[in-house]
């Protein structure tokens, strides 16, 4: 959980945010524009894609279509994870069609293009599947939040809990892109500073339909553990392909970024035992389990990480839309950072200065076909990770909007 002394801080924030508020603060062109770019057609479409974009629908429906007396408006777009494709149309949606927030579903080279142009526009950015720490890190922009989780969050759950586990020696099997390349850094860092070896990597190109040379100079590296650096259909592929060739006989297979629609397609035969962190399960409580269902009933399928998050970030934009009474980017995102985050999603979840939302983390293993006893029960809860240990640390960071703060 958040600690309290933070919870305060940002009670105190809040309060100054308030008195800096001005008097007379409106909604520009009496509308909210809310965008989301994500992957509506490729790999990662069944972990975001139409799903995030109900769930976005989902949360304005539970505002009733309009905030502080304003209609709310939502357009989405499939970014096609080309980073040039994304950008162009943002830049649009921005300039041309006055929206006054983004949400990037998965792909880190999008997000980190997108989030460039919403700090020269002064928009809110809120990157959801967009997972490379760099967001709110080496590249931290004033209005950036890096709201559900990111690479260092997944390498420092499962990449700590795998060491623990007796997986000292590693050999990663890693996307060439942002993300591959984020994720693998971040969980070496967590393997060295537990002890562990790095026997090798060896990146495929994004969207690889073949596996088996990959594989077979992990297998010959002599390392403990194959860590799939990788996402979407590319991680299902992966797994597939080392079921086939009896890759875990030899080593032990980690996901270092898995969603539910993975497991599900993969079959819990093949998924049984893997490791993964998440940031979120439906089957948590009695809560998720509500909000899963009524989910379920929209879409035939229950939500991952990302479009409960989807749903979280939109509620939580509006609530300071209706809060401030105005659509400003300074004004919005300074009272989302002052305000703790309770919903479906999180408890006591607190963005900071760098834009970071901070929340528990679970880390889930995948239940054998025998221990799931209904539909979509697919993981059994290993351990929860508090929040700022799942997160960078002050002292790991190079993001000058939180090093440089008083909090």
């Amino acid at each position: 959980m958040i600690s309290k002394a933070r919870l305060l801080a940002g009670a105190a924030m809040l309060g100054l945010a308030a008195q800096d508020a001005p008097a007379a603060a409106q909604v520009s062109g009496d509308t909210i524009k809310i965008g989301l770019i994500t992957d509506m057609s490729g790999m990662y479409a069944d972990a975001d894609g139409s799903g995030g974009a109900e769930a976005v629908r989902m949360a304005i429906e539970d505002f009733g279509g309009e905030v502080a007396g304003n209609k709310i408006e939502f357009v989405v777009a499939d970014h096609q994870n080309k980073a040039d494709i994304g950008a162009a149309r943002v830049r649009e949606w921005i300039d041309r069609d006055g929206v006054d927030m983004v949400i990037a579903g998965p792909n880190s080279s999008v997000g980190l293009a997108v989030a460039k142009i919403a700090a020269d526009k002064k928009k809110p950015f809120i990157a959801i599947g967009s997972t490379s720490s760099r967001l709110t890190n080496e590249e931290c922009t004033p209005f950036t939040i890096h709201y559900a989780y990111d690479t260092v969050s997944l390498s420092k759950g499962t990449g700590a809990a795998v060491v623990a586990d007796g997986g000292k020696s590693w050999f990663f099997l890693t996307a060439d892109y942002v993300f591959g390349a984020s994720i693998e850094k971040d969980t070496r860092a967590v393997i060295a500073a537990k002890g562990g070896t790095v026997a090798g990597s060896i990146k495929h190109p994004l969207g690889a339909s073949d596996f088996s040379s990959f594989l077979l100079q992990a297998q010959g590296s002599g390392a403990d553990v194959l860590a799939l650096a990788n996402a979407g259909a590319d991680t299902i592929n992966a797994i597939k392909a080392a079921d086939e060739f009896g890759v875990g006989q030899s080593m032990k297979l980690v996901a270092m970024n898995m969603y539910l629609t993975d497991v599900h397609a993969l079959g819990l035969q093949v998924a049984k035992g893997l490791y993964m962190t998440d940031g979120w399960y439906w089957d948590l409580n009695d809560e998720t389990r509500a909000w899963g269902k009524k989910f379920f009933d929209r879409t035939n399928k229950m939500p991952t990480l990302l479009q409960v998050a989807d749903y979280s970030a939109v509620r939580t934009y509006l609530e300071a839309v209706k809060a401030t009474g105005a659509d400003d980017g300074e004004t919005i995102v300074a009272r989302m950072k002052a305000t703790p985050v309770n919903d479906v999603f999180v408890k006591d979840g607190v963005i900071r200065p760098d834009g970071r939302m901070v929340h528990d983390m679970y880390l889930m293993q995948v239940k054998t076909p025998e221990e799931s006893k209904y539909p979509w029960d697919y993981y059994k809860l290993v351990k929860v990770i508090p929040g700022e240990d799942a997160a960078t640390s002050k002292a790991e960071s190079r993001c000058t909007l939180w090093t440089n703060a008083t909090q």
